[in-house]
């Protein structure tokens, strides 16, 4: 791991996002709450709000961080057709929450491909980006729309 122990603590944010798209009939399912495996939106969420608290577990040489708020919004996006997924996480830390927010919508979007695998093969996961980051002494970024 990178030593951060001389870095100051401060407050920091990141914000991810990404994508899957699907048949409309696969959406449809998901809205209507038809899928065997449960209701899939609050289920992804949960996934990747579970998944940002163990980043540390998942990605060699990540340091553990004191996560103090995740949030997971999952959308519904007609033009794909499929869902939106985005992720921001907070931390009072030394080093940054991105691999934490990134982890949050990488697994959200899994979560979602497992649940409706069973109607759909052809998913497409996509556009998973880091959006913004805010903090620490490397200043702040905000990716190009």
């Amino acid at each position: 791991m990178v030593d951060v122990g001389s870095k100051p603590e401060t407050d920091r944010v990141a914000l991810a996002s990404g994508a899957i798209s699907m048949k409309l009939a696969t959406l449809s399912a998901i809205r209507d709450n038809a899928l065997k495996k449960g209701d899939v939106i609050p289920v992804a969420r949960i996934a990747g709000i579970q998944a940002a608290k163990r980043t540390a577990d998942l990605i060699p040489l990540c340091h553990p961080l004191p996560l103090s708020d995740i949030q997971v919004r999952v959308s519904v996006d007609e033009s794909l057709p499929g869902l939106r997924v985005e992720g921001t996480v907070r931390t009072t830390a030394r080093t940054g929450v991105e691999m934490e927010a990134l982890t949050a919508v990488a697994v959200s979007l899994l979560t979602i491909y497992d649940m409706a695998k069973a109607i759909d093969r052809t998913m497409v996961i996509s556009e998973i980006v880091l959006r913004e980051k805010r903090g620490g002494t490397s200043g702040d970024f905000i990716a190009d729309p």
